[in-house]
């Protein structure tokens, strides 16, 4: 089945005109055949593979691995093993990612404590809250940080909201 212009196969595949543009862009669609006019014109297959792109995509997948996981779907001399790794790979990230937003979470919370128990209702710029996001962390500014994590993984680095929120 050919005959699908861009906005049918966005409208089928829940993705916009200028992401499969994009995606055909960076080699991650094939190219689109085109009409006489330069209208590009999808088929099933490009559905098919749209659809693969998007849920990799709807799962957190960068685009690198997104490329590494239709290689192995389209190349019939591929292992199982390879989506696998990519996936667990991609995993050890969500999990390091949702464990650093708990320690967020923690750090918010304890802003929000300490703020209800010293100076909520008072004037601003007496805010415990604004006054620690006011500070640099180990001595260095928000801009010539070489890593947040680096310093949030200092004790030494900890905001007071953060050494509060243990």
């Amino acid at each position: 089945m050919k005959g699908l212009k861009i906005g049918a196969l966005a409208d089928r595949t829940g993705t916009n005109s200028p992401t499969i543009r994009y995606y055909e862009e960076i080699g991650l669609l094939p190219s689109a055949d085109r009409q006489a006019g330069g209208q590009r014109i999808y088929g099933s297959e490009d559905i098919k593979r749209l659809t693969f792109i998007r849920r990799c995509r709807d799962f957190g997948f960068p685009i690198e691995a997104v490329r590494s996981l239709a290689a192995v779907l389209y190349d019939p001399k591929s292992s199982c093993m390879e989506a696998r790794d990519l996936a667990h790979n991609h995993l050890v990230e969500v999990r390091q990612k949702i464990a650093d937003l708990r320690a967020l979470e923690r750090s918010i919370a304890a802003f929000v404590t300490e703020c209800d128990a010293g100076c909520a209702g008072g004037p601003g710029p007496d805010c415990v809250i604004l006054d620690d996001l006011s500070k640099s962390s180990c001595g260095t500014t928000v801009h010539n940080r070489a890593s947040t994590k680096a310093h949030a993984s200092r004790p030494s680095g900890r905001s007071r909201a953060a050494r509060f929120a243990r």
